[in-house]
This record gives structure tokens, C-alpha cells and sequence, in this order.
């Protein structure tokens, strides 16, 4: 058993109860997650003499390819999938507890965005909607659903009607989050320019090879200067966690009180560097108790100042190091 509570995760005010908290998660999971007890095992760290995040060793992500991440021995209620590409290994993400990701993701929005019946929500998600095992699709499915929006939904390939009820609520001064794949919302914005004034654009990434790849600032500049608003916020997810960070603009992401960013060392995972260089991207996701919370990911990044932090793009040798430590049964 852990000697933490649900609770106390999603009500973390400040750095001192986040460390305390990740220590304990650690712990547990260090010793009830099969998998990640074999990978420490294989770094041979003593777990009893870890005392800091810092000394945390982070899981790579690769093993949700291979092996079945899951702390405790109850049984899985629900297997997210990550979308993939044909002939790749998919990750997968076994919850024991789905009311964990929902309490999570749904709490982490009220922080940044208010009441989501304040909202109506309207998704562009070709391509995530065709996944049936999709985080990011449950995730903004539930949050159609607590917005009580009448014209909250989905739309697959009818951005034609999706242009109109866009200009409608707009027009009417109702408020608007539309949550959008990249190249879906440069359709909509090239066949449709329009001056949205109560709308925010959130885009989640991906051009699964539909568009040409453009970098963030490109596609966000792009977008306002078609749809007619001032930024593009961004959400930062994946399938194998159970937070997101959310960005307001200028492509610097914030994380809730219970998720952190760490930027490691690209040529030495086990050390981190400081603000405004770039590295490799750790993330705590304190959420994640019933799969692994400490994930090293094959995404580039750099920390601010602020707090914030910025995806630069993905490392092009992730694969050289993790998976090869353990052979899948």
C-alpha cells in the first residue's frame, strides 16, 4: 500500500509537498511496478538512498512499446493506445483507475481555463477521432460532455459545417475553445479565413505526414493571421500520461502543480542542465501512480525562467539507450 492519497496529489501547492509526494511515488513504485523495478534493478540504484527528484531514475518511454507498465497487480480498466504510424509499434497505457486521468485532466483545465460550462468546445481531431483508444479523443470527449454546450462536439471531415457554427457562436459572443490537430486546422483556416473574436484555437500538434511539417511558429502564425485571433494556445499530452501542460501563446507550456519538467543532458541522461538550454524532456506526472510517474521522453526541450517550458522538437537517437536493458517475455 502507498502512503499517499489521490487527494493529496491534486492538492499540491508548493514545490516542498511536490518533492515529499514524488519521493513516496517513487517508492511505491519502485518496488509494485514490475517493470520499472527491473530497469532500476539493471542501473543497479538503491532505492532506500534516492533523496532527491533529481536522483530519480526516469523510465524511457520506449518500454510502453514493449512491456505492460503498470504498478500494483489490479487488473487494467481501460488501454489507451497511443495514434502511431502504420507498421510502428504503438504504446500503450494500461489504467487501472480511470477516474484518475478524468479527476486529472478535468481539474488541471479549471486551472487554467475556468468553468467548462462557460465554454463551448468544439473538436477538429481527424485522425485521433479514428482511434478508438485514444487519450487525447476520451479527454476532450469528457470535456464536451461538462460543458452542456448544445453545439459542443466532434467534427471528422465536415470543416465546412464546423466553419459555420464557429462564425455563429462567435458572432453571438459566446465563448469558444476549439481543439484542433495541425493540419486539420490549416484546412479550416485556408478554406475558411474568418475574424474570431471569442474563440480560442488550441492546437495538440501532428501532421501525421497529411501537410508539409512546419515549426510552431510557422503554424501559429499561420493560424492567427487567417482566423483572425491574437495567439494560439497548445496542449501537451501523450498517450502515456495523465497530464497535460497547457500553453497560452508564444509556445511556452505550464505544467499543473502536480506534473514537473526536467531537462536532462542530451549525451548523459542521468545528469539535468540548467534554464534556457536544451535537452532531452523528463516529466513527473504524479497522476500516473498506477503506471510509472517518471518518464524520460524522446522530445527536446528547454526550461525558462518563468517556469515554462518549450518543445524544440524530438531526438534523433532515442532509441539508442532503454529498451535494450530489458527483454520482453
Amino acid at each position: 500500500m502507498h502512503n499517499f492519497s489521490v487527494n493529496e496529489i491534486f492538492s499540491i501547492q508548493n514545490e516542498d509537498k511536490f518533492n515529499d509526494i514524488a519521493l513516496k511515488v517513487f517508492n511505491y513504485q519502485a518496488e509494485n511496478n514490475i517493470v520499472y523495478k527491473q530497469y532500476l534493478s539493471h542501473l543497479k540504484t538503491n532505492v532506500s538512498e534516492i533523496s532527491s527528484i533529481e536522483e530519480i531514475p526516469f523510465l524511457p518511454i520506449d518500454f510502453f512499446k514493449t512491456h505492460k507498465v503498470l504498478t500494483g497487480i489490479g487488473n487494467d480498466e481501460k488501454t489507451f493506445l497511443s495514434s502511431g504510424t502504420t507498421g510502428l509499434q504503438r504504446s500503450k497505457h494500461y489504467l487501472a483507475d480511470l477516474s484518475i486521468y478524468e479527476k486529472s485532466f478535468i481539474t488541471s483545465f479549471i486551472k487554467f481555463y475556468g468553468n467548462l460550462e462557460n465554454y463551448c468546445i468544439l473538436a477538429l481531431l481527424p485522425g485521433y477521432l479514428e482511434n478508438k483508444n485514444s487519450s487525447l479523443v476520451f479527454m476532450v470527449n469528457s470535456l464536451i460532455n461538462k460543458s452542456k454546450h448544445n453545439d459542443s462536439g466532434f467534427y471528422l471531415n465536415n470543416i465546412d459545417e464546423l466553419a459555420q457554427k464557429l462564425k455563429k457562436i462567435d458572432d453571438a459572443g459566446e465563448k469558444i475553445i476549439l481543439i484542433g490537430v495541425s493540419y486539420a486546422l490549416i484546412d479550416l483556416a485556408e478554406q475558411f479565413p474568418m475574424k474570431l473574436s471569442n474563440t480560442i484555437i488550441m492546437e495538440t500538434g501532428g501532421m501525421k505526414g497529411k501537410r508539409k511539417e512546419l515549426t510552431k511558429k510557422e503554424l501559429h502564425l499561420f493560424l492567427i493571421s487567417r482566423l483572425g485571433v491574437d495567439v494560439i494556445h497548445s496542449e501537451y499530452g501523450m498517450t502515456e500520461l495523465l497530464s497535460q501542460a497547457y500553453s497560452k501563446g508564444m509556445g511556452k507550456y505550464f505544467c499543473p502543480p502536480w506534473m514537473k519538467i526536467l531537462i536532462r543532458d542530451s549525451y548523459d541522461p542521468f545528469s539535468y542542465i540548467g534554464t534556457r538550454k536544451s535537452g532531452g524532456i523528463n516529466i513527473i506526472d504524479l497522476a500516473n501512480i498506477n503506471s510509472c510517474s517518471f518518464i524520460e521522453t524522446s522530445d527536446l526541450g528547454k526550461l525558462n525562467k518563468d517556469g515554462s517550458f518549450e518543445i524544440l522538437g524530438r531526438l534523433d537517437f532515442s532509441d539508442i539507450r532503454g529498451c535494450n536493458l530489458l527483454v520482453s517475455d
